[in-house]
């Protein structure tokens, strides 16, 4: 079962059906795409990558992604998607741990990074060269072989590499026709949101359809833009994150746009705001599905469909629109108690998940492996109460995550790093409820005694070791961090805080 096969299945079938754009123009049908896919992987193999070795794609959003995930997957090779919004040196980790032996990268974003084997430009001559040498065959994979290597942050601030098998990915997108949306051939993906994360999942469900894929001329996310192309080539189908999809609203309303541009969108990532939904709703109207997953069962944990969305008569609508839907058809869902056990029905515990996308584990950390899959089930961190229906109601994060924008946001490395800047003696990281972005980066500052904390000095230490969208976005000077009796810091309370000086506003 080798993923790539689906794209050679409609190559073969449907030659010239269209297949990948930029902007409005036609860059491929299906059988050019599959022979540039092709002639990837013959490069790719004859210079001496063997099936299971890593390839890191550290690119903005750009038709080469999609070539370059179905050649790395036609040739037996794992995908390490790297987010465009890292620093570099965060990169170079990634690059590292993976153990990549290759890398294609667009030169704004991946200039620097280092690799025993090639980094190659995407947009430059070697690239292209790539991309016209013999054709390989397709290799044979196993279902659980490594197909896709997502590193999502750990508790500690350092990553971990999310191992995603042919089957788990497969799974996935089986699960989106039967939970998400129907596919037509004359459908079209817009990747607005990055393609290294859940957009570019989403490229497989639309390949297994033989659908159109559009990458925007900008390469990333413009509300104009997005409604001209769906104007231009046809309703356009998207995943997005909370923030995008507000942007998406505003910008309709502001110049009186219906919904017509799109077929569908997806959101996930974040917290919708009720009022937020229902406003994106009475604008757009009926296009919206709700999923939730994690990069460890990749947008697959559960769903909140079209029809629910929009069923306003249901004596539970509102509690169903603050919900994220029940279980996807190949998982099963609980809450559960610290040990696992089922707890009844409104009973707030953590959320886990089982089924076949649920990953192999992580890379070289078996450990954090045995933590986070027991018994099959993987522990979210995420805390949930379900209802007699089955719908998932999340209520908070066992952990301290900041998902800002639909990007997270580990506290503890944002610490780290303002704790080397001038005149800090402490420091403690939260999320504060943000209308746009859904969460925003606060942090709390101790300085040293007599010292004056500058916090465009804290700005520069953050921009020249993190990636900027991990920037707080506000600084509050204290004198002291609340503590328990064990000295932790008691960031509930700092959380508390800033709820309540929102609501003296």
């Amino acid at each position: 079962m080798n993923l790539a096969n689906t794209l050679r299945r409609i190559a073969l079938a449907e030659p010239g059906r269209p297949a990948l754009y930029e902007g409005d123009q036609l860059r491929h049908d299906y059988g050019a795409l599959a022979a540039r896919v092709a002639c990837l992987a013959g490069a790719l193999r004859s210079q001496g990558l063997a099936p299971g070795d890593r390839v890191v794609l550290f690119m903005r959003n750009h038709p080469a992604y999609l070539e370059l995930m179905y050649g790395c997957w036609w040739a037996g090779l794992a995908v390490v998607p790297v987010n465009a919004k890292l620093h570099l040196r965060e990169a170079q980790w990634i690059v590292e741990h993976s153990q990549a032996r290759w890398a294609f990268i667009t030169t704004d974003v991946g200039t620097g990074l280092q690799l025993p084997g090639r980094c190659i430009d995407v947009e430059g001559p070697e690239y292209a060269a790539l991309c016209t040498g013999g054709q390989a065959p397709l290799e044979a994979r196993g279902t659980d072989d490594l197909a896709w290597v997502f590193y999502t942050s750990g508790t500690t601030g350092r990553p971990k590499g999310v191992m995603l098998t042919h089957r788990n990915l497969m799974t996935m997108g089986l699960t989106y026709f039967v939970d998400v949306d129907s596919i037509a051939p004359t459908d079209a993906i817009v990747y607005a949101a990055p393609m290294s994360h859940g957009a570019g999942i989403y490229a497989i469900p639309h390949v297994m359809a033989g659908a159109r894929h559009v990458v925007p001329a900008s390469g990333g996310f413009d509300p104009a833009e997005l409604f001209a192309l769906g104007r231009g080539i046809g309703p356009l189908s998207m995943f997005a994150a909370p923030t995008i999809v507000k942007r998406l609203v505003d910008h309709a309303e502001a110049h009186g746009l219906d919904g017509a541009a799109f077929k569908t969108i997806v959101y996930g990532g974040a917290p919708m705001y009720v009022e937020d939904i229902k406003h994106a709703l009475r604008v757009l109207g009926p296009r919206f599905v709700q999923i939730y997953g994690q990069g460890e069962t990749p947008m697959v944990a559960t769903a909140l469909s079209r029809a629910a969305l929009m069923d306003s008569a249901h004596p539970r609508h509102a509690e169903r629109l603050a919900s994220v839907g029940v279980a996807q058809t190949p998982v099963e869902v609980r809450v559960a108690d610290a040990e696992g056990r089922a707890l009844p029905t409104g009973e707030v515990g953590e959320v886990l998940v089982r089924g076949d996308t649920v990953m192999a584990g992580y890379w070289r950390d078996a450990e954090a492996t045995a933590a986070a899959v027991r018994d099959g089930w993987l522990f979210t961190g995420d805390l949930g109460s379900m209802d007699a229906d089955g719908f998932l109601t999340l209520k908070d994060r066992s952990k301290d995550l900041v998902i800002s924008g639909g990007s997270n946001i580990y506290p503890r490395e944002v610490e780290e790093v303002l704790l080397l800047a001038p005149g800090v003696a402490e420091v403690s990281v939260v999320g504060a409820p943000d209308p746009e972005w859904g969460e925003v980066v606060v942090a709390f500052v101790v300085p040293q005694p007599g010292r004056v904390v500058d916090t465009g000095e804290l700005d520069a230490v953050c921009l020249e070791h993190i990636a900027r969208f991990k920037r707080p976005k506000r600084y509050v000077m204290v004198e002291a961090l609340p503590k328990n009796n064990y000295g932790k810091v008691l960031k509930t309370e700092l959380r508390q805080r800033l709820k309540d000086e929102a609501l003296k506003r």
